[in-house]
């Protein structure tokens, strides 16, 4: 079953399952475009990962790490699929990024790589948003990673046996393919991953851990469609637009919560 949440055409909000075309909720098939599709968890944090696939270390010509290189993104930042995201104000380049979310079953600290998999609820698509202007002039990526809905997630919370260990992890814009790869190309895998993170960080229920972005990444512009796949978990697709949050969601975006 892949878990989805959702707000139905009443404004309640649902947990269900998605199915081709549509969710299903207590007997009832409601048609996507009939409803709103939150993200499927609610995480206290996104631990993210730079330059875990070697092609895209190599691509911004930086060298293999020996450790993980750790950075977080707030709730703030998070945006369901299908939401129309606003682009920052007077930015040069946002950029896309593709990634596979890891999200956290129950709180857990100080997780063997071997006993991961009693902590995993399951797998969902993230577009981890950067903000290269800001990225480039500061050393904690405040302004260049954790602005507002950059870091849609979704559509589905996908269960563990669902992903392939060579999984294929895909990027389109407006139709054309930019990041296409395979997730067992990550450095570090998500074992390893959870292990290193649990060693100074509580995780909870619901958290996510955006474990990086293969090679090809490139920015976003107005009017872009933006789709990530990936194979076993799904698609998220978001549109975007080159407007600055005026506070009327009905012009600018819906918030992905």
């Amino acid at each position: 079953m892949r878990q989805v949440r959702f707000i139905d055409p009443a404004g309640s909000t649902r947990t269900g399952e998605w199915v081709d075309g549509g969710v299903e909720f207590a007997s009832q098939r409601f048609d996507v475009e009939d409803v709103s599709i939150l993200p499927p968890t609610n995480p206290t944090k996104i631990v993210c990962v730079g330059l875990n696939y070697r092609l895209h270390a190599e691509e911004t010509d930086s060298e293999i790490p020996e450790r993980p290189l750790l950075f977080l993104k707030t709730p703030n930042t998070l945006a369901g699929h299908g939401d129309t995201i606003a682009l920052p104000k007077d930015k040069e380049r946002i950029d896309y990024e593709a990634e596979l979310g890891v999200v956290i079953g129950e709180q857990c600290r100080n997780v063997s790589r071997e006993n991961v998999d009693e902590v995993i609820a399951g797998y969902t698509v993230v577009n981890d948003l950067s903000n290269r202007d800001d990225q480039r002039e500061e050393q904690n990526w405040v302004r260049g990673k954790a602005f507002d809905n950059s870091a849609p997630v979704g559509p589905v919370l996908a269960p563990p046996e669902a992903l392939a260990d060579d999984a294929s992890i895909e990027l389109r814009q407006n139709g054309e393919v930019k990041q296409s790869s395979t997730i067992d190309d990550m450095i570090f895998g998500v074992p390893e991953l959870i292990e290193e993170i649990t060693k100074l960080v509580t995780l909870e229920a619901g958290d996510v851990i955006a474990t990086g972005t293969p090679e090809g990444v490139g920015p976003i512009s107005d009017g872009d469609t933006v789709e990530v796949e990936i194979d076993g978990v799904g698609t998220l697709v978001n549109n975007f637009v080159a407007k600055e949050f005026s506070g009327d969601t009905s012009n600018d975006f819906m918030p992905g919560q």
